[in-house]
């Protein structure tokens, strides 16, 4: 007779609790072909929780952007894409963080006449409300196609910078900041970053043209009430233009253009502008500005009522100047902080201050550093000090002055800082009433 044996195997491990749940199974479909088919609003919020943690950060910006607003998703998207991510500087936003950065990415490295516009103007929808602050540190002129032939070794001169004008014109932002409705910083280098053996004048350019569009587009920027254009070759022409766009601007309250080319008749534009916007702080570190211009700022302090802080370091308006807007801030009471350091300035200027200190009671910092006011001129300075109650900051350094006046000039801004500190104190103290 046949003998039939029979073999069951069976896995130990396995149990009815591994079996997803027809829910699970559902998920991980969602999550699946969420590119295809982003399902997610009509979810339980468990589920929408679920179906976030593991979507994958390389989905495309059309299907993730408008659809997906969980912090924690951004979150991932930043951190494996960028090393440092502070979100603090975003508002504590991941997702403002993300496309504010990707966006100056985009930006930083598009080249006119090559790089695709639609990379821009396509992720306007995607970024318009998350956007209000971009910071580009470099912009890319064209890839010069007919090059000069025959030119000699000696190329890294200024000539080379007439080379190629016509040619040289940036990436116009008119068409993107004014889609932006949340924008309200906009940080601008016109130049290339680690540029190395391929540096040309040319790189650096700030054309007409630029200048132009730039200023057709902050102008149309509405809500922007920051503006920093730094490190770009921009002159009293460029200045004309961009003072007369930016001229009643309803919201402007800081103005950067430190580190540029800008002398008297670009600060006598700006002058202008002073007395016809809401500007608070002016920044003009690093230019060519002389007494002409600085009178010209003067002038335009005297008449402001909003500007708190001026920063003029390293320019050369010397003690014409410096008497100038000493004279602005006997009648001025809004301005707060003035930095006039590295100016030539001398006894002159502190014989001004003396005055400016012993009436002025809205200035609380001022920087005299890398000055000549030397041993008459600190002593002019503590004399205006004796009954100031309000200056917390007085920096004196290299400016020549004897070691016993600074000393006696630091103990009393000293003291009148420790009683801004203490009367703050109290008044946390206190509460509301």
């Amino acid at each position: 007779s046949r003998y039939t044996r029979r073999c069951i195997t069976e896995d130990p491990s396995w149990s009815l609790v591994t079996v997803p749940h027809l829910t699970e199974l559902c998920l991980r479909h969602i999550v699946h072909n969420f590119e295809k088919n982003p399902i997610l609003d009509h979810l339980l919020p468990e589920h929408q929780r679920k179906v976030v943690d593991r979507l994958s950060t390389s989905l495309p910006l059309a299907v993730t952007a408008n659809r997906v607003s969980d912090e924690d998703y951004w979150r991932r998207c930043c951190v494996e894409r960028w090393q440092v991510c502070d979100v603090s500087s975003y508002g504590d936003s991941w997702k403002r963080m993300f496309f504010e950065r990707h966006l100056e990415n985009i930006l930083k490295f598009f080249i006119p006449n090559t790089t695709d516009p639609n990379q821009v103007l396509e992720l306007i929808p995607l970024c318009r409300g998350y956007v209000r602050k971009l910071e580009i540190d470099q912009f890319l002129p064209p890839v010069q196609v007919d090059q000069k032939e025959g030119r000699n070794d000696l190329s890294d001169t200024e000539d080379d910078a007439e080379f190629g004008e016509v040619c040289t014109h940036h990436y116009d932002l008119k068409d993107l900041v004014t889609a932006l409705p949340h924008l309200e910083e906009l940080h601008l280098t016109y130049g290339v970053k680690g540029c190395g053996m391929n540096f040309e004048w040319s790189l650096f350019n700030f054309t007409e043209q630029d200048c132009s569009n730039l200023a057709a587009a902050v102008r149309m920027c509405r809500k922007l009430k920051v503006f920093k254009l730094t490190r770009s070759k921009v002159d009293d022409d460029n200045i004309k233009v961009l003072a007369h766009n930016l001229m009643d601007h309803p919201c402007l309250l800081e103005l950067d253009l430190s580190h540029n080319l800008i002398r008297d008749k670009g600060a006598q534009a700006l002058g202008k502008l002073i007395s016809r916007s809401r500007l608070e702080t002016l920044n003009l570190c690093n230019n060519q500005i002389h007494h002409l211009g600085a009178q010209a700022l003067a002038q335009a302090l005297a008449e402001s009522s909003t500007l708190t802080s001026l920063n003029l370091r390293l320019n050369c308006v010397e003690d014409k100047g410096g008497e100038a807007i000493g004279h602005a801030l006997l009648t001025n009471t809004s301005l707060k902080s003035l930095h006039l350091g590295s100016n030539n300035l001398s006894e002159p200027t502190a014989t001004v201050f003396s005055q400016v200190l012993a009436q002025n009671s809205s200035l609380t910092t001022i920087n005299f550093s890398c000055n000549h006011l030397r041993l008459d001129g600190g002593k002019q300075l503590l004399k205006g000090l004796a009954n100031n109650k309000t200056l917390t900051e007085l920096d004196l350094r290299q400016a020549e002055v004897d070691q016993e006046t600074d000393f006696l000039i630091h103990q009393i801004v000293w003291a009148n800082r420790e009683a801004v500190r203490l009367r703050s104190l109290q008044h946390l103290t206190a509460g509301p009433l």
